[in-house]
């Protein structure tokens, strides 16, 4: 198994709509494993869609189970939503938007069918943390990114602190209220509090993604 490059915005890529698989070869089944191999090298990653790794394919690998067995990660191929519940405002993170976080409207419980590694047709109900990011990596399958889902650039579209930049220096250059420093040790806890984004909205939660 090997780790694959993810994609950043703006590859062209991560536009494009994938296709739908029609051949359960070899083939497939390694880009399985290394997507697999990927998602679990990537930091805080619960899912990976194909188009993240150049590959316009209808395949996801998921696992928002925060372990590292790998026992519990499920093989999304061809998925599609058939039901969705009310919509509230959730915070995202993105592989491809490495630097940012996103407040995105999102359905808290979905039922939707996919196929296994094995072409069995499966349907699946989820909710919480499992449920947005089913729907943020199909998004990935159709082209659509997670700065297209934000009603506004200034209040939901935040911008993570960079390695190496002090949290002096990231507020300096970043719009106010607009910001969001990753906890670390290092930093007093009234500095981190006072510097996350503020969500006005009392449904709204923060997950990372």
């Amino acid at each position: 198994m090997s780790v694959l490059k993810v994609l950043k915005f703006p590859h062209p890529i991560l536009r494009e709509k994938c296709e739908p698989v029609i051949s359960w070869d070899n083939r497939l089944q390694k880009l399985i494993d290394d997507m697999t191999e990927t998602m679990y090298a990537a930091y805080g990653s619960v899912g990976l869609a194909a188009s993240q790794v150049g590959e316009t394919t209808r395949l996801i690998v998921l696992d928002t189970t925060s372990k590292t067995t790998r026992e519990d990660y499920k093989v999304l191929i061809n998925p599609t939503i058939v039901e969705a519940s009310r919509n509230k405002t959730m915070r995202e993170g993105c592989l491809s938007f490495p630097e940012y976080l996103a407040n995105i409207k999102r359905a808290t419980k979905v039922t939707f069918t996919a196929f296994d590694r094995h072409g069995e047709l499966k349907t699946y109900t989820v909710q919480g943390l499992e449920a947005i990011a089913i729907q943020h990596e199909i998004d990935h399958l159709d082209g659509v990114l997670m700065i297209d889902r934000i009603s506004s650039l200034k209040t939901d579209w935040i911008r993570r602190q960079p390695k190496g930049e002090t949290a002096l220096e990231f507020t300096q250059n970043t719009p106010t209220g607009n910001t969001y420093v990753e906890p670390s040790e290092s930093q007093p806890l009234a500095m981190q509090s006072a510097l996350v984004a503020p969500i006005s909205d009392p449904n709204r939660r923060s997950l990372p993604l």
